[in-house]
């Protein structure tokens, strides 16, 4: 029995945390450049403007709304409006927007109305606005996302584009997601914030993503989106995902049922976000739609695999290793079972830092990465069993 553990210990389990995290690694390496080297730049002066809505879902935004709607109102090289949604504020939200629209009439302020069964409220905003568009092009953007005075450019530009490989060649893309700059303060955010790019670039083949139209390869960032008329109502507009709190990944994915390219590209130079505030939002908030994303029956036994084994699993193989130091007839088992519990937590570790030199990410969170892989999956199996009871986290005083 003996044996068997020091087999298990000193060599299947370090093989296996060596393996998981050189996956990881070679898809976050290959995925890196086409993440962020995509084609976009500034329209020349020959080129006609493009025209678009900016449409943004606001429920007591006061504090960062008109930052937003200005940041928007900078953009050059377009011709666009910004119609905001008031969705039932209890604080200025609305009175902000309505004497910016005083100001300038490229603001619009829609009220809100009762949240109608079976809709979640940022979802029927989105739908109410997308009705009120004056333009054909649309973008989708949050409340506390700040755009730079090019980003419409960039961003219209690259949604023209089409598919130039695979079975999808050809094929215009209908709906594009940046993810912007994630900014963090408190300790939580830093650690748990960059796991979406994380994750994003380690486990999703985006060359595959922008060769296909199939649904399993849906990814996107619910803060900001960029579509067009027809295909939006083509997918069926967001009600066709009214009841969900997860649109980074619901919207692309019934785009890809039609049979439409989406695509999803890095936002940093483009956008900035503080996406929560304070460790107490981090969790409900990445609680609120877990289920929805890997905390279901389907994902989350895989995942849990995949990153505690290639970021948590190679720290105990290495502690158990060093505990065998000085047994003769162990010097190989050992000398392996180190030598690829390091290799693992090198080759971990080399995605995060990287992120983090590239998109302005916390040098913190990179340090304590395995850290972070744990509270994430612990807060992945609260979710699931949270699912499981029923129980669900309200989010800016809704449940839905």
């Amino acid at each position: 029995m003996n044996d068997w553990i020091v087999i298990v210990m000193l060599w299947a389990l370090p093989s296996v945390a060596l393996l998981l995290a050189l996956i990881a690694g070679l898809m976050f390496a290959g995925n890196l450049p086409r993440f962020t080297r995509w084609r976009g730049g500034e329209l020349s002066p020959e080129e006609e403007a493009p025209s678009i809505s900016v449409l943004i879902p606001a429920r007591d935004e006061e504090a960062g709304i008109r930052e937003t709607v200005q940041a928007v109102l900078d953009n050059t090289g377009v011709v666009l409006e910004v119609v905001v949604l008031d969705d039932g504020s209890s604080d200025s939200t609305a009175e902000i927007v309505r004497t910016m629209s005083a100001e300038d009439p490229r603001v619009r302020l829609l009220d809100g109305i009762e949240l109608p069964a079976g809709w979640n409220g940022k979802q029927h905003a989105c739908f109410r606005l997308a009705e009120s568009a004056q333009y054909e092009m649309f973008l989708f953007l949050d409340a506390d996302v700040r755009l730079t005075p090019t980003a419409l450019q960039q961003l219209t530009r690259r949604k023209s584009q089409y598919a130039i490989r695979g079975p999808a060649e050809g094929e215009p893309i209908a709906l594009l997601s940046a993810f912007p700059h994630q900014e963090t303060g408190t300790l939580l955010e830093k650690l748990l914030i960059p796991m979406m790019h994380y994750i994003l670039l380690c486990y999703l083949p985006i060359s595959r993503m922008r060769s296909s139209t199939h649904p399993a390869y849906a990814a996107g960032c619910g803060q900001l989106f960029v579509t067009d008329r027809e295909s939006y109502q083509r997918c069926g507009t967001h009600e066709a995902i009214r009841s969900t709190r997860h649109d980074g990944l619901k919207l692309p994915k019934v785009y890809r049922e039609q049979s439409m390219m989406t695509d999803c590209v890095d936002g940093t130079g483009l956008a900035t976000c503080r996406m929560y505030t304070g460790a107490v939002a981090v969790v409900r908030g990445l609680l609120k739609n877990a289920s929805e994303g890997i905390a279901n029956r389907r994902l989350l036994l895989p995942f849990t695999i995949l990153l505690g084994g290639a970021n948590i699993l190679p720290y105990f193989t290495l502690v158990y290793a060093l505990t065998q130091r000085g047994h003769g007839t162990l010097s190989i088992s050992y000398g392996f079972a180190v030598l690829a519990s390091i290799g693992a937590i090198i080759l971990s570790h080399l995605p995060r830092w990287v992120a983090a030199r590239k998109f302005r990410q916390s040098v913190v969170g990179a340090i304590f990465h395995p850290i972070a892989v744990f509270i994430f999956l612990l807060l992945q199996w609260i979710a699931f069993f949270n699912h499981l009871r029923g129980k669900q986290i309200a989010w800016r005083g809704r449940s839905t």
